[in-house]
């Protein structure tokens, strides 16, 4: 089965994969912020879950309409009203990146994530991935949203993939810059991404946690990655040796493998 929905109420689109009797799963995205994200791996998913992906506020089909500033503190309320929405009482959580730091809080702020992955997480933001982030908004400033988004993929891919997928990469290029939420959107997430740090006693009081850091992550340095699970009493660590930033994307299989095994161990 699957369901696609408008914002409604929660002023979040979503989409429902698999059966309405299995356990709820919640796919997060990072900073693009987009249910769409997660196409290579929701078919594998969607066979033991009842998964739910979303746009985030102020992204691709939800509300686009952000306040002056925003939050993961906020993006996370969005999650558990969304929640509230689907009667979901407790959800196992994936979350990349942005979308990761997203699940940690609503982890802490409810007691309503059950089995949490994090994909090329952080606790504490690397001064590289900062540099990179510096890179992406300078470029976004001077040269516009196209120029944002053809260089994207040297963030979030190794350089042998892209080289593979050139061609898919130009095509898709047009429909990123249609959905594209613009500048101002963009700096508001850039700005809550880098602002947050998790709760000490709140991540430490975690209780199912899996962190997925990749060797060749350009963004996220692999020890900043491994980092994020130093504090949580019985976290499990999953090293790729390969697959950049986006190793869902690129190594869907051994992605969804891990994944999957870890879910069926809670």
């Amino acid at each position: 089965m699957t369901e696609s929905t408008g914002p409604g109420a929660t002023g979040l689109y979503h989409e429902i994969h698999g059966s309405a009797d299995a356990p709820p799963l919640i796919l997060s995205s990072g900073l693009g912020g987009s249910a769409s994200y997660w196409a290579p791996n929701i078919p594998a998913l969607a066979e033991r879950f009842r998964v739910i992906a979303y746009d985030h506020r102020g992204t691709g089909r939800s509300d686009r309409a952000l306040p002056e500033s925003t939050s993961v503190e906020a993006m996370s309320k969005d999650v558990l009203a969304l929640m509230d929405a689907l009667e979901i009482e407790t959800a196992a959580f994936i979350g990349h990146a942005l979308g990761g730091a997203v699940g940690i809080e609503a982890a802490i702020r409810s007691g309503r994530i059950g089995a949490l992955v994090v994909v090329n997480g952080w606790r504490t933001l690397s001064p590289h991935t900062r540099r990179c982030f510096a890179a992406r908004l300078a470029l976004l400033r001077s040269a516009g949203a196209r120029a944002f988004l053809e260089a994207q993929p040297l963030f979030l891919f190794p350089p042998d993939w892209i080289a593979d997928h050139d061609a898919e990469l130009t095509a898709e290029l047009d429909h990123h810059l249609a959905a594209f939420p613009g500048a101002a959107t963009v700096e508001k997430r850039l700005a809550a991404v880098q602002a947050y740090q998790p709760d000490p006693a709140g991540l430490a009081a975690l209780e199912t946690l899996l962190v997925i850091a990749t060797w060749d992550d350009f963004l996220v340095p692999h020890a900043a990655a491994l980092d994020l699970a130093a504090p949580v009493p019985h976290a499990r660590v999953a090293t790729f040796e390969w697959g950049g930033h986006a190793c869902n994307v690129t190594d869907p299989e051994r992605f969804n493998r891990t994944v999957l095994e870890f879910l069926r161990s809670q």
